[in-house]
């Protein structure tokens, strides 16, 4: 059964975990599709651990277009839901709008993501006025990171914090069926979460947030550039991928692979005709 809105908020509800990991292909997501994980974020990070760019601000529309649908074609349980990239959703309401429901018809997904606090209520009221669900995103927000300053945690002194706890608040008010929390301190990131009736997903806000939700390069440890404080690697696949690579090269130029069991055979006669056609030739 496909994990839905209903199923973030009855989660909420019952104080029941929510777990969502990003993926930005067709097989990643078959993977942790059939593992079990019950949201799927195509996220524009994968700026940084797919074409390998220092930030989230060079990802256009066509590239998350793109990764959705092939997201989408491997997930068949959990709930899909696509980052709206830089500059999608911030020139006006009406190209917003447009562009979250071309993620949707085109991409696939079956809501989106966008980034800031109250600046973005009536572009959040109109996609949702569109029939469209939208996760707000506040904290560390990365399409603002030149204003922020950098990768930095969020909401540490007073009026920050207090912002912070406004800016979920409108965006409840606002529509959102859901806010990702990142690089939060902990002890706000619960208070926030027990002020909201719908589910805080929190990256780096520590443990009392109703859901979590990791990049899987980083947990699977296979995007070294940078690895964020908050980031559990419950694999290092880069280590075997390496071993992989290196044992592939050197029996190829070992001639220890391929084998007899990974080639195909022909008949010998006919094998041997062309050979002879070939002596002709020469």
């Amino acid at each position: 059964m496909r994990f839905t809105i209903q199923s973030f908020l009855e989660a909420k509800a019952k104080k029941e975990k929510i777990t969502m990991l990003t993926a930005y292909d067709y097989s990643m997501s078959k993977i942790i599709d059939e593992g079990g994980v019950d949201a799927i974020l195509i996220g524009d990070s994968l700026g940084m651990v797919v074409q390998g760019y220092e930030s989230t601000l060079e990802v256009t529309l066509e590239d998350m277009l793109y990764h959705c649908k092939s997201v989408a074609r491997g997930a068949k349980r959990a709930m899909l839901i696509g980052d709206m990239p830089f500059l999608s959703y911030h020139i006006s309401i009406t190209e917003a709008v447009r562009n979250a429901g071309r993620m949707v018809q085109e991409g696939k997904v079956h809501a989106v993501k966008l980034e800031g606090g109250r600046s973005m209520v009536e572009t959040i009221k109109a996609i949702v006025h569109a029939q469209i669900p939208v996760m707000g995103h506040l904290g560390l927000t990365p399409q603002s990171i030149h204003t922020l300053g950098g990768f930095k945690v969020q909401g540490k002194d007073e009026v920050k914090a207090k912002a912070l706890i406004e800016d979920a608040l409108t965006l409840e008010e606002a529509g959102v069926f859901g806010i990702v929390l990142e690089a939060v301190p902990e002890g706000l990131a619960q208070l926030i979460c027990e002020k909201l009736h719908i589910p805080v997903i929190g990256i780096g806000a520590g443990k009392y947030c109703d859901g979590q939700v990791l990049v899987i390069n980083d947990m699977l440890g296979i995007y070294s550039d940078f690895t964020p404080k908050f980031v559990k690697q419950y694999a290092n696949l880069k280590v075997n991928i390496n071993d992989a690579v290196s044992n592939y090269i050197e029996e190829v130029k070992t001639q220890r692979f391929p084998e007899a069991k990974h080639t195909f055979s022909m008949d010998g006669e006919l094998l041997e005709k062309l050979y002879e056609e070939k002596r002709r030739q020469s």
